[in-house]
């Protein structure tokens, strides 16, 4: 029977205690080493991507909005009258002239009021006929009552002259040639008197003919504002151009100031653009702009520039300097472009998926010695523009970088690109 040796197993123990401590500090080695390495980087699908490469050379800023065509001559037609709708002859979308009838109303109140003015002129014009006839005949008899003592005064200067006559020859008492001479003076007064009443009769008369005449007036104003307002009634376009809008139906009562029509002039149009109010800071009036009708772009200048902001846009009135291609009718959806400057040397590349102007954003690069991997850089970014962006920090010219929505990958610096 053998018996183990006790320095033989004490050997044992301590190699295995050996072993069991190296291959804990090996372990623990290990895992240190695997905590300090970095994790994988995602592989991302390059033919997904946006890539661009940062340039230098002249940049065009633009800002760029949606809008419509809209006409420079449009004209509203109002009713001048209360009335009822009784036609509509034309409808919209209808060419009309400058006296085309659109609609036609009625108003049984005015038709009275027109036959009582017609009737207020006669019974003026009447009055006036007689008061001249009144008046034709006392100037008359005032001329005869003048005629009177005219020649009751002659004939009274004639005696006198004839009594001084026969006085030379002691024919005649100077009684009787003093009181002849008494005669004559007082006729003679009143012949002056005569002749100055009848000035006044005629100053006078002249007076209350211009009064009556004056009523007369006003009675034909009044005829013809009532005419007018019945031709009006036949509401007519009053401009050459497109009809736009009716928007009134039969048998529906309009009030003076409600309007019945929209007339516009086709040939005349303008864009009206909206603009984001954070773009529309530079704009300024007499800038160069295209609008694309979507059937041709069309050279335009910026003419209006809208101070108030609504829904986060402000209006850009652009005036069109060329022909306008067919198609091209008001209310059409149109893009306008507007060039707000041209800088001659700068850096710049393609505008990013998120980044605005005058800010820092972080972007992938592509690696200059490993083209399938990106690594993230930080971008000061300056001016910008519709498709492109000033750089002005983080970049050199000749860099590639992923344009596109990275978000997904923020919680890494690097990927693979396959």
């Amino acid at each position: 029977m053998d018996i183990a040796r006790p320095s033989n197993l004490k050997q044992k123990r301590i190699t295995r205690v050996v072993y069991i401590a190296v291959v804990a500090i090996v372990v623990t080695a290990v895992t240190f080493g695997l905590s300090r390495l970095q994790p994988a980087a995602p592989t991302v699908e390059a033919a997904t991507l946006w890539p661009d490469t940062v340039k230098r050379g002249p940049m065009v800023r633009q800002v760029r909005g949606l809008g419509t065509l809209v006409p420079e001559d449009i004209r509203w037609i109002p009713a001048t009258t209360q009335g009822r709708v009784e036609r509509i002859i034309l409808r919209p979308g209808t060419s009309v002239e400058v006296g085309s009838v659109i609609l036609e109303l009625s108003n049984p109140q005015l038709e009275q009021e027109l036959l009582d003015a017609e009737l207020k002129v006669l019974s003026a014009e009447a009055s006036l006929a007689n008061l001249r006839v009144q008046v034709q005949n006392d100037l008359l008899n005032q001329r005869a009552s003048g005629a009177n003592i005219a020649a009751d005064y002659h004939k009274a200067k004639m005696q006198a002259e004839m009594n001084e006559a026969l006085a030379k020859d002691q024919l005649v008492a100077d009684l009787v040639v003093r009181q002849s001479r008494v005669d004559a003076e007082q006729l003679a007064i009143r012949n002056e008197i005569a002749l100055e009443q009848l000035a006044s009769r005629a100053e006078a008369s002249r007076a209350q003919l211009a009064v009556q005449q004056s009523s007369v007036d006003q009675a034909r104003a009044v005829l013809q504002l009532k005419r007018r307002q019945q031709d009006e009634l036949r509401v007519r376009a009053g401009l050459g151009g497109m009809l736009q809008l009716v928007p009134v139906e039969v048998g529906q009562q309009v009030a003076p100031g409600t309007n019945l029509a929209r007339v516009a002039n086709p040939g005349r149009l303008k864009a009206e653009i909206k603009i984001a109010e954070t773009q529309a800071k530079d704009i300024q009036i007499g800038q160069k702009a295209e609008i694309d009708t979507r059937n041709g772009v069309v050279a335009g200048r910026v003419a209006r520039i809208d101070p108030s902001v609504q829904n986060g846009t402000r209006t850009v009135d652009v005036s069109l300097e060329e022909e306008l291609p067919r198609g091209a009718v008001p209310d059409l959806s149109v893009d306008g472009t507007i060039e707000l400057e041209r800088l001659n040397d700068v850096l710049f590349m393609g505008r990013p998926a998120f980044g605005q102007e005058q800010s820092v954003v972080s972007l992938f690069k592509v690696d200059d010695n490993d083209t399938t991997s990106a690594s993230r850089v930080q971008v000061k970014l300056g001016r910008s523009s519709v498709n492109t962006v000033e750089v002005l920090d983080g970049l050199k010219v000749g860099d590639r970088v992923i344009l596109s929505d990275m978000s997904a990958w923020d919680a890494f610096d690097r990927v693979s690109l396959r």
